[in-house]
Protein backbone atom coordinates (compact mmCIF):
# COMPACT_ATOMS: atom_id res chain seq x y z
CA UNK A 1 0.00 0.00 0.00
CA UNK A 2 2.64 2.57 1.02
CA UNK A 3 5.72 0.37 1.26
CA UNK A 4 7.02 0.98 -2.26
CA UNK A 5 7.15 3.91 -4.63
CA UNK A 6 4.78 3.98 -7.55
CA UNK A 7 5.95 2.34 -10.73
CA UNK A 8 2.80 3.25 -12.67
CA UNK A 9 0.29 6.06 -12.39
CA UNK A 10 -2.62 7.14 -14.58
CA UNK A 11 -1.86 4.18 -16.82
CA UNK A 12 1.68 5.42 -17.48
CA UNK A 13 5.10 4.24 -16.29
CA UNK A 14 6.61 6.44 -13.59
CA UNK A 15 9.99 7.98 -14.42
CA UNK A 16 12.11 10.04 -12.04
CA UNK A 17 13.43 13.43 -13.00
CA UNK A 18 16.71 13.07 -11.15
CA UNK A 19 17.65 15.87 -8.81
CA UNK A 20 21.27 16.96 -8.57
CA UNK A 21 23.02 14.50 -6.31
CA UNK A 22 20.50 11.71 -6.88
CA UNK A 23 22.45 10.12 -9.72
CA UNK A 24 25.69 10.16 -7.70
CA UNK A 25 23.90 8.44 -4.83
CA UNK A 26 22.53 5.79 -7.17
CA UNK A 27 25.96 5.22 -8.69
CA UNK A 28 27.50 4.77 -5.23
CA UNK A 29 24.82 2.28 -4.30
CA UNK A 30 25.34 0.39 -7.54
CA UNK A 31 29.13 0.38 -7.02
CA UNK A 32 28.74 -1.11 -3.53
CA UNK A 33 26.48 -3.81 -4.91
CA UNK A 34 28.94 -4.53 -7.73
CA UNK A 35 31.80 -4.96 -5.24
CA UNK A 36 29.72 -7.42 -3.22
CA UNK A 37 29.10 -9.38 -6.41
CA UNK A 38 32.73 -9.08 -7.51
CA UNK A 39 31.62 -7.18 -10.62
CA UNK A 40 32.79 -4.05 -12.38
CA UNK A 41 31.17 -0.85 -11.11
CA UNK A 42 28.65 0.65 -13.55
CA UNK A 43 29.18 4.07 -15.09
CA UNK A 44 25.50 4.86 -15.48
CA UNK A 45 22.23 3.91 -13.80
CA UNK A 46 18.94 2.74 -15.34
CA UNK A 47 17.14 5.75 -13.86
CA UNK A 48 19.25 8.09 -16.00
CA UNK A 49 18.62 6.05 -19.11
CA UNK A 50 14.86 6.04 -18.48
CA UNK A 51 14.88 9.76 -17.83
CA UNK A 52 16.80 10.57 -21.01
CA UNK A 53 14.44 8.43 -23.06
CA UNK A 54 11.35 9.98 -21.45
CA UNK A 55 12.55 13.47 -22.28
CA UNK A 56 12.06 12.66 -25.97
CA UNK A 57 8.37 11.87 -25.33
CA UNK A 58 7.45 13.58 -22.05
CA UNK A 59 3.74 12.89 -22.41
CA UNK A 60 4.24 9.13 -22.43
CA UNK A 61 5.26 8.86 -18.77
CA UNK A 62 4.22 10.06 -15.34
CA UNK A 63 7.07 12.22 -14.06
CA UNK A 64 8.08 11.78 -10.43
CA UNK A 65 9.50 14.91 -8.81
CA UNK A 66 11.46 14.45 -5.58
CA UNK A 67 14.64 15.88 -4.17
CA UNK A 68 17.56 13.84 -2.89
CA UNK A 69 19.45 14.24 0.33
CA UNK A 70 22.19 16.87 0.02
CA UNK A 71 20.84 17.77 -3.40
CA UNK A 72 19.53 20.96 -4.92
CA UNK A 73 16.86 23.12 -3.41
CA UNK A 74 13.28 22.27 -4.30
CA UNK A 75 12.67 25.57 -6.11
CA UNK A 76 15.81 25.19 -8.22
CA UNK A 77 14.91 21.59 -8.98
CA UNK A 78 11.43 22.39 -10.25
CA UNK A 79 12.73 25.34 -12.27
CA UNK A 80 15.24 23.01 -13.95
CA UNK A 81 12.50 20.48 -14.71
CA UNK A 82 10.43 23.16 -16.43
CA UNK A 83 13.52 24.31 -18.33
CA UNK A 84 14.84 20.91 -19.44
CA UNK A 85 11.60 19.04 -20.14
CA UNK A 86 8.86 20.09 -22.53
CA UNK A 87 6.31 20.35 -19.73
CA UNK A 88 3.60 21.52 -22.13
CA UNK A 89 3.29 17.81 -23.02
CA UNK A 90 3.34 16.43 -19.46
CA UNK A 91 0.01 14.83 -18.55
CA UNK A 92 0.85 13.20 -15.20
CA UNK A 93 2.99 14.18 -12.21
CA UNK A 94 3.92 12.21 -9.11
CA UNK A 95 5.16 14.37 -6.24
CA UNK A 96 7.49 12.55 -3.88
CA UNK A 97 9.86 13.58 -1.10
CA UNK A 98 9.78 17.38 -0.87
CA UNK A 99 12.62 17.65 1.65
CA UNK A 100 11.84 15.18 4.43
CA UNK A 101 15.48 14.11 4.64
CA UNK A 102 16.34 17.56 5.96
CA UNK A 103 13.21 18.20 8.02
CA UNK A 104 10.77 15.30 8.59
CA UNK A 105 8.14 17.80 9.73
CA UNK A 106 8.25 19.99 6.60
CA UNK A 107 4.80 20.43 5.08
CA UNK A 108 3.77 20.16 1.45
CA UNK A 109 3.01 23.90 1.30
CA UNK A 110 6.33 24.65 -0.39
CA UNK A 111 5.92 22.25 -3.29
CA UNK A 112 2.24 23.23 -3.55
CA UNK A 113 3.20 26.88 -3.98
CA UNK A 114 5.83 26.02 -6.58
CA UNK A 115 3.34 24.01 -8.62
CA UNK A 116 0.90 26.91 -8.45
CA UNK A 117 3.65 29.32 -9.52
CA UNK A 118 4.53 27.14 -12.53
CA UNK A 119 0.95 26.22 -13.49
CA UNK A 120 1.24 27.89 -16.89
CA UNK A 121 4.05 25.47 -17.78
CA UNK A 122 1.72 22.46 -17.41
CA UNK A 123 -1.30 23.11 -19.68
CA UNK A 124 -1.77 19.39 -20.40
CA UNK A 125 -1.57 18.15 -16.80
CA UNK A 126 -4.51 15.87 -16.03
CA UNK A 127 -3.30 13.52 -13.24
CA UNK A 128 -1.49 14.38 -10.02
CA UNK A 129 -0.33 12.08 -7.22
CA UNK A 130 0.61 14.29 -4.28
CA UNK A 131 2.72 12.45 -1.72
CA UNK A 132 4.44 9.35 -3.15
CA UNK A 133 6.20 8.83 0.18
CA UNK A 134 6.86 5.39 1.64
CA UNK A 135 6.80 4.46 5.31
CA UNK A 136 10.60 4.18 5.21
CA UNK A 137 10.74 7.90 4.40
CA UNK A 138 8.05 8.82 6.91
CA UNK A 139 4.93 7.14 8.27
CA UNK A 140 1.74 8.05 6.44
CA UNK A 141 0.26 9.70 9.54
CA UNK A 142 3.35 11.92 9.83
CA UNK A 143 3.16 13.32 6.30
CA UNK A 144 2.56 17.03 6.76
CA UNK A 145 0.03 18.10 4.18
CA UNK A 146 -1.42 21.57 3.57
CA UNK A 147 -4.36 23.40 2.05
CA UNK A 148 -4.53 22.07 -1.50
CA UNK A 149 -7.39 24.29 -2.65
CA UNK A 150 -4.96 26.71 -4.36
CA UNK A 151 -3.52 23.78 -6.28
CA UNK A 152 -6.93 22.75 -7.62
CA UNK A 153 -7.71 26.34 -8.49
CA UNK A 154 -4.46 26.66 -10.45
CA UNK A 155 -5.19 23.51 -12.48
CA UNK A 156 -8.86 23.70 -13.55
CA UNK A 157 -8.38 20.93 -16.13
CA UNK A 158 -6.98 18.43 -13.62
CA UNK A 159 -9.02 15.22 -13.86
CA UNK A 160 -7.36 12.96 -11.28
CA UNK A 161 -5.97 13.81 -7.86
CA UNK A 162 -4.53 11.42 -5.27
CA UNK A 163 -3.27 12.75 -1.94
CA UNK A 164 -1.33 10.64 0.55
CA UNK A 165 -1.38 11.76 4.18
CA UNK A 166 -3.60 14.19 6.01
CA UNK A 167 -1.07 15.52 8.48
CA UNK A 168 -2.32 14.68 11.95
CA UNK A 169 1.40 14.54 12.64
CA UNK A 170 1.43 11.81 15.25
CA UNK A 171 1.09 14.48 17.90
CA UNK A 172 3.61 16.91 16.43
CA UNK A 173 3.01 20.34 18.00
CA UNK A 174 3.15 22.30 14.73
CA UNK A 175 1.50 19.74 12.47
CA UNK A 176 0.26 20.97 9.11
CA UNK A 177 -2.99 19.34 8.08
CA UNK A 178 -4.77 18.70 4.81
CA UNK A 179 -7.52 21.05 3.71
CA UNK A 180 -9.43 20.79 0.44
CA UNK A 181 -12.34 23.13 -0.14
CA UNK A 182 -13.14 24.72 -3.50
CA UNK A 183 -16.39 26.27 -4.67
CA UNK A 184 -16.27 24.34 -7.92
CA UNK A 185 -13.92 22.22 -9.99
CA UNK A 186 -15.65 20.90 -13.08
CA UNK A 187 -12.62 19.03 -14.39
CA UNK A 188 -12.04 16.58 -11.55
CA UNK A 189 -13.20 13.02 -12.30
CA UNK A 190 -11.28 11.06 -9.65
CA UNK A 191 -10.29 11.93 -6.08
CA UNK A 192 -8.43 9.65 -3.67
CA UNK A 193 -7.37 10.54 -0.12
CA UNK A 194 -4.94 8.04 1.40
CA UNK A 195 -4.61 8.21 5.16
CA UNK A 196 -3.89 6.26 8.31
CA UNK A 197 -6.63 8.32 9.94
CA UNK A 198 -8.99 10.53 7.94
CA UNK A 199 -10.53 13.41 9.93
CA UNK A 200 -14.23 14.03 9.56
CA UNK A 201 -13.49 17.70 8.93
CA UNK A 202 -11.63 16.80 5.73
CA UNK A 203 -14.47 14.57 4.55
CA UNK A 204 -17.00 17.35 5.16
CA UNK A 205 -14.81 19.85 3.33
CA UNK A 206 -14.51 17.61 0.27
CA UNK A 207 -18.24 16.93 0.12
CA UNK A 208 -19.01 20.64 0.35
CA UNK A 209 -17.01 21.25 -2.82
CA UNK A 210 -18.70 21.67 -6.16
CA UNK A 211 -17.46 18.57 -8.02
CA UNK A 212 -20.23 18.00 -10.56
CA UNK A 213 -18.29 15.55 -12.72
CA UNK A 214 -16.56 13.45 -10.07
CA UNK A 215 -17.01 9.77 -10.88
CA UNK A 216 -14.51 8.10 -8.53
CA UNK A 217 -14.16 8.85 -4.81
CA UNK A 218 -11.82 6.79 -2.64
CA UNK A 219 -11.26 7.47 1.05
CA UNK A 220 -8.79 5.64 3.30
CA UNK A 221 -10.53 6.04 6.65
CA UNK A 222 -7.90 4.68 9.04
CA UNK A 223 -8.07 4.57 12.82
CA UNK A 224 -8.98 7.06 15.52
CA UNK A 225 -5.51 6.78 17.06
CA UNK A 226 -4.18 8.70 14.05
CA UNK A 227 -7.01 11.16 13.60
CA UNK A 228 -9.52 8.93 11.84
CA UNK A 229 -12.72 10.23 13.38
CA UNK A 230 -14.85 10.27 10.20
CA UNK A 231 -18.28 8.68 10.66
CA UNK A 232 -21.07 7.86 8.18
CA UNK A 233 -22.85 11.10 9.05
CA UNK A 234 -19.89 12.99 7.60
CA UNK A 235 -20.63 11.33 4.25
CA UNK A 236 -24.35 12.07 4.44
CA UNK A 237 -24.34 14.35 1.33
CA UNK A 238 -22.92 11.60 -0.87
CA UNK A 239 -24.71 8.66 0.76
CA UNK A 240 -28.03 10.42 0.27
CA UNK A 241 -27.24 10.92 -3.40
CA UNK A 242 -27.47 14.70 -3.15
CA UNK A 243 -23.78 15.42 -3.70
CA UNK A 244 -21.55 14.21 -6.55
CA UNK A 245 -24.32 13.46 -9.08
CA UNK A 246 -21.99 11.56 -11.45
CA UNK A 247 -20.38 9.32 -8.83
CA UNK A 248 -20.04 5.72 -10.01
CA UNK A 249 -17.30 4.33 -7.77
CA UNK A 250 -17.07 4.69 -3.99
CA UNK A 251 -14.15 3.39 -1.98
CA UNK A 252 -14.43 3.34 1.81
CA UNK A 253 -11.14 1.59 2.39
CA UNK A 254 -8.78 0.90 5.25
CA UNK A 255 -11.53 1.32 7.89
CA UNK A 256 -11.27 0.49 11.57
CA UNK A 257 -14.87 -0.78 11.45
CA UNK A 258 -15.65 -1.81 7.89
CA UNK A 259 -18.93 -3.36 9.00
CA UNK A 260 -20.19 0.04 10.11
CA UNK A 261 -19.52 1.52 6.68
CA UNK A 262 -21.04 -1.50 4.94
CA UNK A 263 -24.30 -1.05 6.83
CA UNK A 264 -24.38 2.67 6.07
CA UNK A 265 -23.75 2.10 2.38
CA UNK A 266 -26.31 -0.69 1.92
CA UNK A 267 -29.00 1.59 3.35
CA UNK A 268 -27.92 4.58 1.25
CA UNK A 269 -29.77 5.86 -1.85
CA UNK A 270 -26.48 6.44 -3.67
CA UNK A 271 -25.82 2.70 -3.90
CA UNK A 272 -28.31 2.25 -6.72
CA UNK A 273 -26.21 4.31 -9.15
CA UNK A 274 -22.81 2.96 -8.18
CA UNK A 275 -21.14 0.42 -10.45
CA UNK A 276 -18.29 -0.49 -8.11
CA UNK A 277 -17.63 -0.44 -4.37
CA UNK A 278 -14.30 -0.89 -2.60
CA UNK A 279 -14.32 -1.85 1.10
CA UNK A 280 -10.87 -3.42 0.98
CA UNK A 281 -7.90 -3.19 3.35
CA UNK A 282 -10.30 -2.99 6.30
CA UNK A 283 -11.58 -5.07 9.19
CA UNK A 284 -14.60 -7.16 8.18
CA UNK A 285 -15.01 -9.94 10.75
CA UNK A 286 -17.35 -12.65 11.92
CA UNK A 287 -19.90 -10.28 13.44
CA UNK A 288 -20.40 -8.70 9.98
CA UNK A 289 -21.16 -11.89 8.10
CA UNK A 290 -24.93 -12.04 8.64
CA UNK A 291 -25.37 -8.47 7.50
CA UNK A 292 -23.05 -9.03 4.54
CA UNK A 293 -25.11 -12.03 3.43
CA UNK A 294 -28.34 -10.08 3.88
CA UNK A 295 -26.87 -7.30 1.72
CA UNK A 296 -26.33 -9.50 -1.34
CA UNK A 297 -29.53 -8.34 -3.11
CA UNK A 298 -28.64 -4.67 -2.58
CA UNK A 299 -25.11 -5.14 -3.90
CA UNK A 300 -25.75 -7.64 -6.68
CA UNK A 301 -26.09 -4.98 -9.40
CA UNK A 302 -22.44 -3.93 -8.95
CA UNK A 303 -19.84 -4.76 -11.54
CA UNK A 304 -17.14 -4.96 -8.86
CA UNK A 305 -17.03 -5.44 -5.07
CA UNK A 306 -13.63 -5.47 -3.37
CA UNK A 307 -13.40 -6.91 0.16
CA UNK A 308 -9.68 -7.74 0.21
CA UNK A 309 -7.88 -7.79 3.57
CA UNK A 310 -10.52 -9.06 5.99
CA UNK A 311 -10.80 -11.19 9.12
CA UNK A 312 -13.50 -13.65 8.09
CA UNK A 313 -12.95 -17.32 8.87
CA UNK A 314 -12.32 -19.69 5.99
CA UNK A 315 -15.86 -21.01 6.34
CA UNK A 316 -17.44 -17.55 6.37
CA UNK A 317 -15.28 -16.47 3.44
CA UNK A 318 -16.63 -19.30 1.32
CA UNK A 319 -20.23 -18.62 2.45
CA UNK A 320 -19.93 -15.00 1.38
CA UNK A 321 -18.21 -15.88 -1.88
CA UNK A 322 -20.90 -18.44 -2.76
CA UNK A 323 -23.76 -16.08 -1.90
CA UNK A 324 -22.47 -13.36 -4.19
CA UNK A 325 -21.58 -15.83 -6.93
CA UNK A 326 -25.17 -17.10 -6.92
CA UNK A 327 -26.24 -13.49 -7.50
CA UNK A 328 -23.82 -13.16 -10.42
CA UNK A 329 -21.17 -11.06 -8.69
CA UNK A 330 -17.59 -12.24 -8.20
CA UNK A 331 -16.18 -10.67 -5.04
CA UNK A 332 -12.50 -10.22 -4.22
CA UNK A 333 -12.04 -11.88 -0.82
CA UNK A 334 -8.28 -12.36 -0.97
CA UNK A 335 -5.82 -11.44 1.79
CA UNK A 336 -7.60 -13.15 4.67
CA UNK A 337 -6.01 -12.04 7.94
CA UNK A 338 -5.92 -13.59 11.41
CA UNK A 339 -6.86 -11.31 14.35
CA UNK A 340 -4.47 -10.78 17.24
CA UNK A 341 -7.16 -11.78 19.73
CA UNK A 342 -10.15 -14.12 19.95
CA UNK A 343 -12.28 -11.32 21.38
CA UNK A 344 -14.59 -10.15 18.56
CA UNK A 345 -15.07 -6.79 20.28
CA UNK A 346 -11.35 -6.05 20.61
CA UNK A 347 -10.99 -3.33 17.98
CA UNK A 348 -7.20 -3.36 18.23
CA UNK A 349 -7.10 -7.01 17.18
CA UNK A 350 -8.65 -6.17 13.81
CA UNK A 351 -6.38 -3.56 12.31
CA UNK A 352 -6.90 -2.16 8.83
CA UNK A 353 -4.00 -2.38 6.44
CA UNK A 354 -2.51 1.11 6.86
CA UNK A 355 -2.52 2.99 10.16
CA UNK A 356 0.59 4.78 11.45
Amino acid sequence: MNSEHLTEYAGLPVVDFLSEGAEDQLLRQAARQARRNDEEAPTSVPQRERMDKAMTAPGDVAWRLRVAEDGEELADYLTRFVRDVDTTRVVALVIGDWGLYDDPEVSSAGVRDLLVEHAAAFPALRSLFFGDITFEETEISWIQQSDLAPLLAAYPRLAELTVRGTGDGGGLPDASTLALRVDEHAGLRSLTLQSGGLPGTVVRQVLSCGLPNLEHLELWLGVDQYGGDAIPEDLAPVLSGDALPNLRHLGLRNAQDTGLWLRALVEAPVLARLTSVDLSEGSLRGRDVDHLLASVPALAHLESLDLRHHYLSEEDTERVRAAFASAGLEVDLSEREVPDSDDPDDEYAYYPSVTE
